[in-house]
């Protein structure tokens, strides 16, 4: 079962202080690899925290780990994601003449990943 959301990719405190031990170091990988998801949602999709999810934009898709954020953190249909390579591969190219891609508001589709 799938189901479309907006993303939207923002930093992080706990990324914040992981860039600074390194960018490839657990802290700032486990943060760029996180989706945060309203508790309804993630009950509606069958997901337990964490669950390993395919996120997919019209631009491309990735393989997450979804958790629940706390409650009333974000509303039913939202997601959260640190900005990092994985959010990154899901924004299109076009910069709008601003030099940045849109990186607010995008739509996906998210479904779990059946573990084997």
């Amino acid at each position: 079962m799938s189901d479309t959301f907006i993303l939207v990719p923002g930093r992080t405190s706990k990324q914040g202080t992981g860039i600074s031990e390194g960018k490839f170091k657990e802290n700032y990988q486990e943060q760029i690899h996180t989706l945060q998801m309203c508790p309804e949602d993630m009950q509606r999709l069958g997901l337990e925290t964490p669950a390993r999810v395919r996120v997919t934009s019209e631009w491309g898709q990735i393989e997450v780990n979804a958790v629940a954020a706390k409650a009333d953190e974000l509303p039913p249909g939202l997601l959260f994601m640190a900005y990092g390579d994985p959010s990154s591969r899901l924004m299109g190219g076009d910069t709008h003449g601003s030099g940045m891609p849109t990186s607010k508001g995008l739509d996906v589709t998210v479904e779990p990943i059946e573990e084997p």
